[in-house]
């Protein structure tokens, strides 16, 4: 009771405050009576006849200011206390702030008795001249102020037609009348009463934070499911650890005993069956399909988002493969559809947000095998990802995963020959000249893309069109103060080096001593790789194969692991509001289908070949594989080990471009055995012109230090496994970390 009493004078004086303001007069006169009555004092708030002081005092200086000319002191009070939102917000504001401009330039002109002092007068004209170069400029366009842009270079305004009226007796009275009435609606909006106050922002204010905690508890189911299944797994793991430690530990005390121990220890080895995953419930496709091509975009981009979803946080193995299985053959993305309308058109919405979920779904099926199979059926998604890749420029993220989906494309021989044929090597090559406007992800995989189309003897020939830029951008790149893409760098050069031209260019240009700077730089890593470049450029007899065409090299059908990059996810530009459904929550409410889920086996690949870090890469790799340590082989070709007892009789271990076969279990087709005499872009259709002539580079910074190259050319053995071409052994399949 106490505390109510000590606050009631200043509660009852926020009442008749807004009592007031509302013009509850009857209300408010018998209000007050009461409290009379009752011996309530009225607290007068700050609000009241304080406030209100204040704002009768600033408009009375600013109408003083006006009168007398005083530009200065105005513009100080009008930039105070006008709110910057109102001044640059409110058409009428601006346009009153351009005639008030007017009013101070021509003050003298218009009320000297004597003629107007010149110095004071040019003053005025350049404060005037100078807001019309500046805020004023906004205003240039308008018809109605255009004529007033010249008013500071006239030299006697008075005379001059265009401004006759700005110089009649009723001029300043109409401007002074319209700027009273704009200031007391200003400063009456200003008046608002304290307890409205205290309503909206109390009331704006915990709704925001409510649906802010609403969007922060969604993020953070997310995650924690994600670091249950991590745990889950660590904790599985474990516990399988201990107990074939346990059981390694009884079967040496048996070795010692003089027991056969070969028994027990293949039973310790032997893989521990993991605890089965549920699959995920089975979708109404045809709906969802429905409501992406004609839904809302909102709608659109939470059903791309949860669909995306089940593929990237589902469990790897058979619950990932059914999901995808079920994406396949219900084709989600209408890669086998001809209508006019479909899912894939959704690459080219308006909308960003769904342009963007769209090409973050399609990453994340190029990231998985069988994902880029589906995808590789149709060649006008490859049309449509080059597209939107040449014109993306409002949206990052758009463009990286992109770039990233096209990059895990060239893994597939049919889809490198029709990118070398659309000329986006000649587009990569002129993204790269600027590598410092570029993000570390489209650095990295534009670099990588360039490496794997650069190994095939099309893609060799099309770099030796433009020898001079292509040489000038990889030997800048060689000092880039990312690390990540020089293995991708000296692969590409490595290869492009094969040909006699780019060989001559590259001398012309001085690339050895280019070269030998960053040897000077470098450690023995990076030594060996370079040396292997420099060892290229010298050389003078053809490569065996180098120059023929590699699109008769036959596929190979073994495949590895998959690489789900965890930054598919990252960023999330939507998240629900209050009561909207999103995730697997919205799949599973609003698209639920006939549990018809099959798995489908899939083909086993190489898991077991490891990568040396003594030697270059010797096959496609995802850079977050490549830097974890071993080769992710997805879309693999034939082990090194196999390659060296099928090409031994070769003389030399130099590098070759058949040796950089991946391929994803099809057999070759007449869509991938095209010459390099077929290739149909020219290097005008992705390049801008004025590159014939490039100036020699200058390499800086410390580049990354590749593999370390094999120390003893002269043993063939030795040299087939582990020197073999830098062009194959950086052939990548994606970098990661979109």
């Amino acid at each position: 009771m106490g505390d109510i009493l000590a606050h009631e004078s200043e509660l009852l004086g926020l009442v008749k405050e807004y009592l007031d303001f509302a013009e509850f007069e009857d209300t408010l006169k018998t209000f007050s009576k009461e409290c009379k009555i009752k011996g309530k004092p009225l607290c007068k708030t700050v609000g009241g006849s304080f406030r209100d002081s204040k704002s009768l005092t600033i408009q009375k200086d600013l109408v003083t200011a006006f009168d007398n000319g005083d530009q200065k002191v105005f513009f100080d009070l009008w930039e105070e206390h006008i709110p910057s939102s109102i001044r640059d917000g409110d058409s009428f504001a601006q346009k009153l702030e351009f005639y008030l401009h007017i009013h101070f330039a021509i003050y003298l002109l218009k009320y000297s008795v004597r003629r107007p002092n010149k110095e004071e007068l040019d003053e005025k004209i350049s404060y005037f001249k100078t807001y019309l170069e500046t805020k004023g400029a906004a205003l240039s366009q308008t018809t109605e102020f255009l004529p007033f842009y010249a008013l500071p270079f006239v030299p006697n305004p008075m005379v001059h037609p265009s401004f006759k009226e700005l110089f009649q007796d009723s001029w300043t009275p109409e401007l002074k009348m319209k700027l009273e009435k704009f200031l007391a609606l200003i400063f009456k909006a200003s008046n608002t009463p304290k307890l409205l106050t205290i309503y909206k922002e109390n009331g704006q204010s915990n709704k925001e934070m409510l649906q802010q905690l609403h969007q922060q508890l969604v993020e953070a189911e997310r995650r924690s499911m994600t670091y249950l299944k991590r745990y889950n797994k660590i904790q599985a793991d474990y516990h399988n650890l201990i107990g074939v430690t346990a059981e390694l530990v009884d079967s040496l005390e048996a070795t010692v005993s003089g027991k056969m121990a070969s028994t027990m220890l293949r039973a310790s080895l032997a893989p521990v069956k993991l605890k089965d995953v549920p699959l995920l419930p089975s979708l109404d496709y045809e709906k969802l399909k429905k409501d992406l091509i004609l839904g809302s975009d909102r709608l659109k981009a939470f059903l791309l988002q949860a669909l995306r979803w089940r593929l990237t946080t589902s469990h790897p193995g058979e619950q990932r493969e059914t999901v995808l299985q079920a994406y396949i053959s219900n084709d989600l993305l209408d890669c086998y559809s001809h209508n006019q309308r479909s899912v894939l058109q959704l690459l080219h919405s308006k909308s960003d947000v769904v342009r963007q979920y769209m090409a973050r779904l399609i990453n994340a099926f190029a990231s998985l095998a069988e994902g880029r199979l589906y995808l590789a059926q149709n060649t006008k998604v490859l049309r449509m990802l080059e597209g939107r890749l040449k014109e993306e420029d409002k949206d990052i993220i758009t463009r990286e995963n992109v770039l990233g989906a096209l990059q895990k494309f060239s893994l597939r021989r049919p889809l490198q020959t029709a990118m070398i044929q659309d000329g986006l090597i000649f587009w990569l090559v002129d993204v790269l000249k600027d590598p410092d406007c570029l993000s570390d992800y489209t650095l990295e995989y534009s670099v990588a893309l360039l490496m794997n189309l650069c190994l095939r003897s099309t893609g060799k020939n099309m770099c030796a069109k433009v020898a001079g830029l292509v040489l000038k951008v990889l030997s800048d790149l060689l000092g880039h103060e990312n690390h990540e893409i020089q293995p991708y760098v000296n692969g590409a050069l490595y290869s492009i080096l094969s040909v006699p031209s780019i060989r001559e260019e590259a001398r012309a240009m001085g690339m050895e001593d280019i070269l030998r700077c960053f040897i000077k730089e470098g450690n023995a890593e990076m030594i060996r790789q370079i040396e292997f470049i420099i060892k290229q450029l010298n050389s003078e007899e053809l490569p065996d194969g180098v120059l023929e065409s590699d699109d008769d090299e036959d596929e190979d059908d073994e495949e590895d692991h998959d690489i789900m990059e965890a930054d598919l996810d990252k960023d999330e530009l939507i998240q629900p509001q209050l009561g909207e459904l999103s995730g697997e929550k919205l799949l599973t409410t609003e698209y639920l289908g006939i549990m018809t889920n099959t798995g489908k086996m899939r083909r086993k690949g190489l898991a077991n070949v490891q990568w040396s870090g003594d030697e270059p890469l010797q096959r496609p790799v995802t850079p977050g594989g490549h830097r974890n340590g071993y080769p992710v082989l997805e879309d693999q070709h034939t082990p090194p080990q196999t390659a060296q007892h099928t090409r031994n009789s070769h003389p030399q271990a130099l590098p070759n471009a058949h040796e950089a076969v991946y391929r994803e279990g099809k057999p070759s087709t007449p869509e991938s055995r095209v010459s390099s005499s077929s290739i149909i872009a020219k290097p005008g259709e992705w390049l801008p012109r004025g590159h014939q002539e490039e100036p020699r580079p200058a390499p800086t910074g410390t580049p990354r230090q590749p593999r370390e190259a094999p120390q003893d050319p002269g043993n063939r053995e030795t040299t087939r496994s582990s020197g073999i071409a830098l062009a194959q052994s950086t052939c990548v399949s994606t970098p990661s970390g979109i």
